[in-house]
């Protein structure tokens, strides 16, 4: 991954694939649910797949809402993998189950995430270490994918010393351990106090070493300091709705807004050099980490106003 976007600009490295909206929890900070979408239908997501693949993505990230709600999920994971591309899934957890576990490994997944946002469940999130863990024990036993534990920090958090307790139980498990911090519903940030600012070292400082745990900008979020960094949202990195429109991010939906099928390499050269308006106060880790690979060359030459004011009306964290 790394070598294919140092030798070549031209290709995504990263997309976020959205198969359904619907989610099974409704977690109060989120704005990438509702609790009555359909699975978009599987030819369609076929289509999308080999879209990104005619782009020359190097990764695909299944996410939602919940994933694991589709279907047919598996054969989405099959078609990414069968035109040799990296195949991930960021998910609540909930629904996983040894023989769920099993398929995914059958189809071929890479990776896998689950951020979980406290030790025991309350009314801001039931994406607890409390529920979760008899499913990360599955994972340990079953899984041949890599698997992530992200555990956040921020505002909404009530009990921020349970980042530390949840990335000590996830390197227990043999797991890789990630921290992310809590986002407006802008991906805007949101700066930690002294103590979180703590506990954000200390977690980082612990266990294995994976390409997810460069991110270095994170120093500067968690003392609320704004990034100098060149984005590349809507070229190396895209997020792909339910609807098969291409955005900036999650956060950014409605910009570009253009329909999958109708993305060129045009479209891709154009994002790859504009600045972004919210790119110094950004928070969404993916697309820093993907902005790595570039921002050491091809100073972006094009100015585009992207609203403080997005789409999105909650306060949302990257990564479920």
């Amino acid at each position: 991954m790394i070598l294919k976007g140092l030798a070549s600009k031209r290709h995504p490295v990263l997309a976020h694939l959205i198969p359904i909206r619907r989610c099974n929890l409704s977690c109060t900070y989120c704005n990438e649910f509702d609790d009555f979408s359909k699975p978009v239908a599987l030819e369609e997501m076929f289509r999308r797949v080999d879209g990104l693949a005619a782009l020359g993505t190097t990764i695909i990230t299944i996410s939602g809402g919940e994933p694991l709600m589709h279907p047919q999920l598996e054969e989405i994971i099959r078609r990414i993998r069968s035109h040799g591309i990296l195949a991930g899934l960021i998910t609540n957890g909930y629904l996983l189950t040894p023989p769920r576990i099993e398929l995914l490994n059958q189809a071929g997944l890479d990776h896998l995430q689950i951020s979980i946002d406290n030790v025991l469940p309350d009314e801001v999130s039931k994406k607890s270490l409390k529920v979760l863990d008899a499913k990360l024990r599955m994972l340990s036993e079953y899984a041949i994918f890599h698997v992530n534990i992200n555990s956040v920090l921020g505002s909404p958090v009530r009990k921020p010393d349970d980042a530390l307790t949840v990335a000590r139980r996830a390197l227990e498990l043999g797991f890789t351990s990630t921290v992310g911090i809590l986002h407006d519903h802008d991906g805007q940030l949101q700066p930690l106090g002294d103590h979180q600012r703590e506990l954000y070292s200390q977690i980082m400082q612990m266990g294995k070493r994976s390409y997810a745990r460069v991110n270095q900008f994170q120093k500067n979020i968690s003392q609320g300091i704004p990034n100098n960094w060149r984005c590349r949202a809507g070229s190396r990195y895209l997020y792909i709705c339910e609807d098969g429109l291409v955005h900036y991010c999650s956060q950014q939906r409605g910009f570009p807004a253009i329909p999958l099928e109708k993305y060129t390499r045009e479209h891709l050269a154009h994002e790859y050099h504009t600045q972004k308006s919210c790119a110094p106060r950004c928070t969404i880790s993916c697309v820093q980490q993907i902005a790595m690979l570039d921002n050491w060359r091809s100073p972006q030459t094009r100015e585009a106003f992207v609203p403080v004011e997005s789409l999105v009306t909650s306060p949302a964290v990257e990564g479920r």
